[in-house]
């Protein structure tokens, strides 16, 4: 190894099995998942920390969001990153590029080690509040029709939580489709505009160092100007992996492994383009609530929910998270 991975947690490994470990670890962004730690990133370095998992008691996803951010308006709009706390109250967060990589992370967490926890004390509670509120409304007795859609719904959701990365990839590409097809032409006039503006100011920042005029704050204003614009636009500008075939070639390989998962399942209650767990537990509180009895009835009345929820609607951060993660889904298929 180049760099030793720095020891965060109070156990720590040999260097002979840290090495081997962390060199079969899974790599997801610019971390990793080990079969004895996980490793995380400096803010320069991947992978430059390693905490064994016994340390750890909770790790989770935290959205920084700038202004508009949950409107997924404007260069910044969300800031991704990854929590983890170990050793009774110490804390360490992970900066990611892409929020997906969060979420493929944490889903490999569910699988490989489901005793750590996956959200913070703070939505741990919230969630606790809103099961309260949604026992509230439930009916105090179900007809056995209803009783039996959702023993079926609950069944079906338990069969693709054994595979939580195909849910997950179907509604990641989706998003992605979502977001290609909404994003207007100009936009890339734009990002090409503003990458320029980045070539320009780098090349007039290299060229004063050279030259030896300036001062230090000029170097620190113009190079770190080129960074943002280019790091801002060419995240718009069409690239060898932000271009249509790609995007839609992963939109058709992400349902095509969904489809091909479920043709041992007999009579899976709903098509494969919608085929979450979120789906089928928002199927069941349909149900549970007296909106539908029959499986139809139960994903027509998600399809309403979702179609009434616009940026008009305000919501909290787990409803909200659950509504970005299949709502693109649906608009997809144009709710059919």
């Amino acid at each position: 190894m180049i760099f030793k991975p720095v020891q965060l947690g109070r156990e720590a490994l040999d260097p002979e099995t840290l090495a081997a470990d962390k060199q079969h670890c899974r790599r997801i962004g610019p971390c990793g998942v080990g079969k004895k730690a996980l490793y995380l990133n400096s803010f320069y370095l991947d992978r430059r920390y390693y905490i064994t998992y016994p340390s750890i008691t909770r790790a989770f996803k935290r959205v920084a969001m700038s202004q508009g951010g949950f409107s997924r308006k404007g260069i910044f709009a969300s800031i991704p990153y990854l929590v983890v706390q170990y050793d009774g109250g110490k804390e360490k967060q992970c900066n990611f590029k892409y929020e997906e990589q969060v979420d493929q992370l944490l889903a490999c967490l569910e699988q490989e080690h489901p005793e750590i926890k996956r959200v913070s004390a703070a939505a741990e509670e919230r969630l606790a509040q809103r099961e309260r509120e949604r026992a509230a409304r439930k009916k105090p007795e179900l007809s056995p029709e209803a009783q039996k859609t959702i023993r079926a719904l609950q069944e079906a959701a338990d069969y693709l939580e054994q595979k939580p990365e195909l849910s997950l990839e179907l509604s990641q590409s989706a998003k992605r489709k979502r977001a290609y097809q909404c994003s207007k032409p100009s936009y890339r006039w734009v990002a090409l505009a503003i990458t320029v503006l980045g070539l320009v100011s780098l090349v007039f920042g290299v060229s004063l160092f050279l030259q030896g005029s300036g001062s230090f704050g000029i170097y620190f204003a113009l190079f770190g100007l080129a960074a943002i614009f280019m790091f801002s636009g060419a995240s718009v500008l069409p690239t060898a992996q932000n271009n249509k075939k790609v995007v839609m070639g992963r939109s058709d390989r992400a349902l095509q492994a969904m489809e091909t998962y479920l043709q041992t399942y007999t009579a899976f209650p709903v098509p494969a383009r919608y085929a979450h767990p979120i789906v089928l537990r928002r199927m069941i509180r349909a149900v549970e609530e007296g909106k539908a009895v029959h499986i139809p009835e139960a994903l027509e009345a998600v399809k309403q929910d979702l179609k009434a929820l616009n940026a008009d609607v305000e919501v909290d951060q787990e409803e909200y998270d659950e509504v970005v993660t299949i709502k693109p889904m649906f608009l997809n298929e144009n709710y059919r």
